[in-house]
């Protein structure tokens, strides 16, 4: 496809209802898209195979990058929340309820309020009064579960 017709395919796509851009996706990819694909996305991956088939597609080293990418995070499944730790004397703020909360890490422990707590945990459960994930809380573990609020 030359340069022209090219460009004049995607503006074209700008014009296209969001069935019209379902249906050509599915001649493009082969399928039809998931109904949660929204217009914008449709019109991107869109353009991009157009791009793709019209000027090649990504590197061989490009692949073989991803696909060692893919390979270490497994299946594609999450392997558990990805948690940060925070040394000793690291101060971490928390707003709850239009209130800031402040924390500061020790060796042993956590200063909340003047007061020693053994875990992150138990100064959630101070400032929430429910049980939460303290790490998760204070936003030292990554929220890729659907529980936002379990416990540790």
């Amino acid at each position: 496809m030359e340069r022209e017709a090219l460009a004049a395919d995607i503006a074209g796509l700008s014009r296209l209802d969001t069935d019209e851009l379902r249906q050509r996706w599915k001649a493009i990819y082969g399928k039809s898209p998931s109904r949660e694909i929204g217009r914008s996305f449709l019109t991107r991956a869109i353009t991009y195979r157009l791009q793709e088939r019209a000027y090649g597609g990504l590197k061989p080293s490009t692949c073989r990058l991803l696909a060692r990418a893919v390979e270490e995070t497994g299946t594609g499944a999450s392997k558990g929340p990805q948690t940060r730790r925070a040394q000793s004397g690291t101060i971490l703020i928390r707003e709850w309820r239009g209130k800031a909360h402040r924390v500061t890490m020790l060796d042993d422990g956590v200063s909340f309020n003047g007061k020693r707590y053994r875990s992150l945990s138990e100064v959630a459960r101070e400032i929430t009064g429910s049980r939460w994930s303290g790490p998760r809380f204070f936003g030292l573990r990554s929220q890729n579960t659907k529980n936002n609020h379990a416990a540790t």
